[in-house]
Order: structure tokens, then sequence, then C-alpha cells
């Protein structure tokens, strides 16, 4: 049976979606989960905000192969072979990463080549399209994480749609803003058309022996992020939008009737995160979430009570997604 795995995408970027699933990681394995993360963003931010300069440079060497997803997948790439076993990096004893590179973004030409060749029932093509997903479960079972957590660039690429047919559940980040309302239109429709194509290719893998994603892509729910704060409520500059995400969510990405919902009182929303500010900053000074900060990293006086506020944002948060993919924390 196969780890599940949640994708956190909006084709909109600058929404602080890399940040927030480095919170929610940490969160989940903070309550005991044991939690792979990958990234599938060939930019590597998730990687540079788990590993400092000098781990990553270990694992991005001059010469020979990278002791990354792009490792993992290479000799697939080059036609040697099929995917190698994956390299982790423990953070925590229940927390695990499968590093991002930048070397990925080549993997794009292959990707789009391929995915018309499933059509065909050509076994390298259905190896190509699967890689990420057969990578990730390989590295999840020896890490024995119960969840894997993907972040993924703000695109509709190639390299997206194969992360996205790897994952059996997505959370849609959205800043409050006309353009995130926007990326939710063309998000939903695409989620749709790429989950039915490749129910169509499915029909066509040659050889029942390999294993492949069911590409779910359930969309479970979405994250409002980094709203200012003023009197306990949020700016009037960004209520409107926030006002119409409960119902520009069901439209186009559930295609149900809008409804009058507001997010406070929408099952579908995960949360109101608000800005963290100078927490933020600190946090990334320390190399830890926000919710781990102690006095020592100066979080003192209103800092040690903003960093209580965000462990009850993120552990709120951390549970509603996992109830919402029936995965129970002992």
């Amino acid at each position: 049976m196969s780890v599940p795995v949640l994708t956190f995408f909006n084709n909109k970027g600058g929404v602080g979606k890399t940040s927030l699933i480095y919170h929610v990681a940490w969160m989940l394995s903070d309550m005991g989960l044991s939690v792979l993360t990958a990234d599938l963003d060939p930019q590597g931010n998730l990687s540079a905000a788990f590993l400092d300069d000098e781990e990553l440079e270990k694992l991005w060497p001059e010469n020979g192969s990278s002791r990354t997803i792009f490792g993992a997948i290479e000799p697939l790439r080059r036609g040697v072979g099929d995917i190698k076993t994956p390299e982790t990096q423990k953070i925590s004893d229940t927390l695990f990463l499968v590093p991002g590179d930048m070397a990925l973004s080549g993997f794009e030409d292959d990707l789009s080549q391929v995915w018309p060749e499933c059509l065909d029932s050509k076994e390298r093509a259905f190896r190509v399209i699967s890689a990420f997903w057969r990578v990730i479960q390989e590295a999840a079972e020896r890490q024995k994480a119960k969840i894997v957590l993907v972040d993924i660039g703000p695109n509709l690429g190639a390299i997206n749609r194969a992360a996205l047919i790897s994952s059996s559940h997505v959370v849609v980040p959205l800043a409050p803003d006309l353009f995130s309302l926007q990326g939710l239109r063309n998000l939903g429709p695409t989620l749709r058309k790429w989950r039915k194509e490749w129910g169509e290719r499915l029909k066509k893998n040659p050889d029942p022996q390999l294993q492949l994603p069911q590409g779910e892509m359930s969309p479970i729910g979405y994250i409002v992020m980094q709203h200012s704060i003023r009197q306990d409520r949020p700016a009037k500059s960004y209520e409107k939008w926030i006002h119409r995400m409960p119902g520009a969510y069901r439209k186009y990405v559930l295609e149900e009737i809008e409804g009058d919902y507001t997010v406070s009182e929408d099952p579908h929303c995960f949360g109101l995160l608000k800005h963290y500010r100078s927490l933020m900053a600190m946090a990334q000074e320390a190399r830890k979430p926000m919710f781990l900060l102690k006095p020592a990293d100066g979080a003192i006086g209103s800092h040690a009570l903003a960093a209580q506020d965000a462990r009850e944002d993120f552990k709120n948060m951390a549970n509603k997604i996992v109830n919402k993919m029936g995965i129970s924390i002992s």
C-alpha cells in the first residue's frame, strides 16, 4: 500500500508556499508523525530552508552524481537504467527530506516528450512519468514515513504535471489578492484535465508489474496566507479578496455551487495565517520553525507570545489536514 502524498500547489507564486510546507512538516513531526518531504521545485527553496549552504554544497558536487531527487532519476533520464535508491537527509528523528536540485529543470523536456508516448503503451514512457512517485514511495518506505509533503514550483509545466500525478491529495495556498483568485480559475480545470488524461494512460500500461500512481490529485482544501491583522481582523484592503475565496474554491476547484461562506466557517479552509513579520525573520536566522523558537533565539516578550500563537495556528491546521486525509496521529 502506497504512502499518501500531499502536494501544496498554486500556479500563482509568492504566496509563502514553501514556508508553509516547512512549518507543517515540522509540526506534524513534532506531533509524532513520521514525515518525508520532497523538493520537486528546481529552485530548491524547500531544501535551502532545511539545510545550510555547506550541506547543500555536498549534495550538489561539481563532478559526479548529485545526492538529490535528480540523482535518483538520472540513470532513467540518460537511458542507462531505471531510478536509483534515493538518498534522504535526516532533519530530525521523524522528519526527512528528499533534496531538490536545479538540474531537475532539464527533466522537463523528457516529461513532455513521453506524455503522449504513454498512449502508445511504451514502457519507458510510463517509467519516466512515474519516476517521481516511485522515488518518493521508496524513500517513504525506507524511513517508515506515514505522509509525504511535496513542494513544486508555481507553473503548469510537465514537471508539475508529473508531481501532481504522484499526489493523492492537493492543498492550495492562497494570498488575499486578485491573482490567487485567478490562479484558482486555472488550477481547478487543469487538475481535472490531468486526472482524466492520466486515467486514460493508466489503461495503456504494458507492464502489469510496474507500479504506478493512481493520480487522484484530490483537492482537500486551501489555506489563506500572510494577511495583515488590525484589531484581530484582516486589514480592510484584504477583506474583499478573502471573502470571495470560499466561493471561488468551490466553483473552480470543486465544481460546486459557490454558496455564501466565510473562511472561518468554510470546512474547506484549513487556516487563515497572519503575517508573522519579524518572527519569521528570526526563525530563518535560527534555522528552525517559528513555533520552536526559544529565548536563546531571541524569542522573548512579544516574540515569545507570537511563537506560542504560531504553534496553535500550525497545530490546528496540521490536525485538520491529516484528518481530511484520514491519517491518525497516535
